[in-house]
């Protein structure tokens, strides 16, 4: 990790909730969303061109698919999402028996399986939970009594899952199964409670360590295998959400923010708040993987 990396504007899409950064190597472009709008951004940094698309309801995270597309975590339930059609196809509802929750971050396994967590809509009760959504379009609650689930990601070996619960401020492990797709013995891995900020999406990157954006601490933080802090990255926005390694040789970190809740002097002190930005932090990230569905 460079000790002063470079921070740049890459876009500024001015989100509300800017969110889910994933980045295609077929199409050398970063896909995201403004959750408030709601809102799904293409960029592709080469040329500068950017596309937006308006989807027909709120959402919480989205993976690409292997068959075009995208599998979207809506109000509703799983959805696939055509982004140029406009088309929407809903195909299951973990959620169904709790209203009072919503679908929030998510990724897929390198089995092409979508994994994605839930939370109180108030944050009053432990009602969230994570889930796996496979191709056949099955799903599975996998972890129970979540109370704000948050980012994912997976070692390259796929020996380990790990979760973000945003209200306990703590990054979980679990000892995860690829073949089977389960998931057992849940330990912490990474505290945030005596960081500034609150531990929101993440990456990893090919050197193991996580990266978690901390909302409402103008910072990216680098957590080591072993769960220590092995760096920080400051930036000039307070509400970074989420970030994802991107660019030819996943060597840029793209980092997604908002400027929900700043007051208006607030946002004229950070006008790059709700944009797109953009870090060399001289390591790589990993190909993120596709839903098989």
């Amino acid at each position: 990790m460079r000790a002063k990396p470079d921070v740049a504007l890459a876009v500024q899409t001015n989100d509300v909730l800017g969110e889910c950064p994933v980045w295609c190597p077929r199409e050398q472009a970063l896909y995201w969303g403004d959750l408030f709008r709601p809102a799904l951004h293409r960029f592709e940094p080469a040329s500068g061109a950017l596309q937006t698309w308006l989807p027909p309801e709120k959402f919480g995270s989205f993976a690409l698919r292997e068959q075009g597309g995208m599998i979207l975590a809506t109000r509703s339930g799983i959805c696939f999402f055509d982004p140029p059609t406009g088309t929407l196809e809903r195909i299951c509802e973990p959620e169904a028996d709790r209203p009072g929750n919503l679908l929030n971050d998510g990724k897929c396994d390198r089995r092409g399986r979508f994994w994605v967590g839930s939370m109180d809509k108030r944050l009053k009760e432990r009602t969230g939970a994570l889930y796996r959504v496979d191709p056949d379009r099955s799903w599975q609650r996998m972890e129970p009594w979540v109370w704000l689930s948050n980012g994912l990601a997976f070692r390259a070996d796929d020996r380990v899952l790990y979760h973000t619960d945003s209200t306990d401020r703590c990054i979980y492990a679990y000892d995860f199964d690829l073949e089977r797709g389960t998931i057992r013995n849940r330990r912490e891995h990474a505290s945030a409670r005596d960081l500034p900020g609150v531990p929101d999406g993440m990456t990893i990157d090919e050197e193991g360590c996580l990266w978690s954006a901390q909302w409402g601490a103008s910072r990216v933080v680098r957590y080591a295998p072993d769960g220590r802090v092995a760096g920080t990255v400051e930036l000039p926005t307070a509400r970074p959400t989420s970030c994802m390694f991107g660019g030819p040789r996943l060597d840029v970190l793209y980092v997604t923010s908002g400027f929900f809740r700043l007051s208006e002097a607030e946002r004229a002190a950070q006008p790059w708040a709700g944009g797109l930005l953009a870090i060399d932090v001289g390591v790589r990230g990993l190909p993120e993987p596709r839903f098989a569905g």
